[in-house]
């Protein structure tokens, strides 16, 4: 292409490159880059141009060549397809009538910040430096998936609408390998965003994001990994949140977020490997929440937002935190579906851990009573009589105050009615108490029950005493030494 080809506005860009002269077509710094199909040829450079400028553009001795244009509108396809450009490309607050192609491509820097594109093209292309989409608009898909970037790509504010004819994700950085950080705080998408087997170097954080796709999935990450955090405080999501398989040995941090998808699963991270999950100081998750196989080192899970849904099979954590009361933990676990004895045995586990024995013990319990409601009639209706009577041995306090009113009721009895005894000349002198204690207890004799033979229901009731005695005194004494039998 020769210089006499171009245009007053293309000739301006043209010798500016050599010397990496920014070239700035704004009439003001904020103006609005959406309306830029209007602008005219004063401000109208050809993709073309750019193209040949980047592939074999004009040099100076001692200056960096480099692409730094604003306020543009470029027409035509941008195509770099497969190409290697050794300049930084900055096209920001430009207007694109294509979607531009760095499918393959090798780039120094990309920077596209505050434009408008009809979508991107950019399986595969490798930048050697950073990637900047910061608050640009995109109608259409933007494809980044399978992409190297040695540094950071930027999405913070970005916007990425659907246009009546988008077929899938909006955003796909599947496959991707980013050696710093994917930073998207405010990223706004009326469609799946789709990370599934991306990895990531540094943190992705995509606070205050709004992710729009109700029914479906609005952000699909199976398989990511993270190797710091990954942070969406204060987002809101409208569709499932999909991270089976996840990798983040870091913070995955939910605080404030709003999870809504309340026909299916609202948060799926089964199968991962996470080494804090913060999911507080927000509204009730709405939808299901799948903790499923999961490994977590700390559970930051507040009460008020568990939902009415919860999959908890072979959930490990070592600590929950905040510390809550169990009468606050176990309407979570009353929530799963079918009676799962692990998830009663790790929230028993991290009371002990911090030395709540009390709470450690109603969990125990509270798993007792959901176990009887799997049990047949005679099972449950045993089941009902150990907890009325002892609390399955978690509340051995109360075996001893039946033994007490036992005692009582016995002392009672056979001291308005005195048995006979056995051989009068060698009985000692009958005591009431004594001898209900001789019935009750099943290994301290007295000498009384040896001696007297109550008649009628008087013996009746000596034979309650002695059945009871044993198994409420054995449960005193192993509850004690908390070595009850659960079973």
């Amino acid at each position: 292409m020769e210089i006499n080809d171009l245009t007053p506005a293309e000739t301006r860009v043209w010798r500016a490159f050599a010397s990496g002269t920014a070239v700035d077509f704004r009439t003001a710094d904020d103006e609005d880059a959406g309306r830029g199909g209007t602008w005219g040829p004063e401000r109208t450079v050809r993709a073309r141009v750019l193209r040949t400028l980047l592939l074999n553009g004009p040099r100076e001795d001692g200056e960096v060549a480099s692409l730094a244009l604003a306020g543009a509108r470029v027409t035509g396809r941008l195509d770099l397809q497969y190409a290697t450009v050794d300049h930084p490309v900055r096209l920001r607050h430009c207007h694109f009538d294509e979607a531009p192609r760095f499918y393959g491509a090798r780039l120094r820097e990309l920077n596209l910040s505050e434009s408008v594109l009809p979508g991107m093209v950019s399986h595969a292309v490798r930048v050697e430096g950073v990637l900047r989409l910061t608050r640009a608009r995109f109608v259409g898909t933007v494809r980044l998936a399978g992409a190297e970037v040695t540094g950071s790509v930027y999405l913070e504010g970005a916007h990425i609408e659907a246009t009546p004819d988008t077929d899938g994700p909006l955003l796909l950085l599947n496959q991707a390998v980013l050696g710093a950080d994917l930073w998207a705080p405010g990223l706004r998408a009326g469609g799946e965003v789709r990370l599934t087997g991306a990895r990531v170097a540094g943190t992705v954080n995509l606070s205050d994001a709004v992710l729009d796709r109700p029914g479906g999935t609005a952000l699909h990450a199976e398989t990511l990994a993270a190797e710091a955090d990954v942070v969406l405080r204060h987002a809101q999501v409208r569709g499932r949140l999909e991270l089976r398989g996840a990798r983040i040995p870091g913070r995955l941090d939910l605080s404030h977020a709003r999870l809504v998808n309340p026909a299916d699963t609202a948060l799926r991270a089964s199968s991962c490997v996470i080494g804090e999950l913060w999911l507080r100081e927000g509204p009730v998750v709405q939808g299901a929440l799948n903790l499923r196989r999961t490994q977590i080192d700390v559970l930051f899970l507040q009460p008020e937002v568990v939902p009415a849904r919860v999959q908890l099979n072979d959930l490990a954590y070592t600590s929950l935190v905040p510390h809550e009361p169990a009468g606050r933990r176990l309407p979570m676990l009353e929530k799963v579906d079918g009676y799962l004895p692990f998830t009663y045995e790790q929230l028993t586990a991290a009371y002990r851990r911090i030395g709540d024995d009390d709470a450690a013990r109603l969990v125990q319990l509270a798993k007792q009573r959901r176990r009887r409601r799997t049990l047949p009639w005679y099972g449950r209706l045993w089941g009902h009589l150990q907890d009325i009577t002892v609390g399955y041995g978690f509340r051995p306090l109360r075996a001893g105050g039946w033994l007490l009113s036992l005692l009582a009721a016995g002392s009672v009895a056979y001291g308005l009615h005195h048995p006979p005894p056995l051989k009068p000349e060698e009985a000692p002198g009958f005591d009431p108490v004594f001898y209900t204690l001789d019935l009750l207890l099943p290994v301290i004799s007295f000498g009384q029950e040896n001696a007297f033979s109550p008649r009628g229901w008087y013996q009746t009731l000596s034979y309650v005493l002695i059945v009871t005695g044993w198994i409420l005194a054995t449960t005193v004494i192993t509850g004690l030494t908390r070595t009850v039998s659960r079973q």
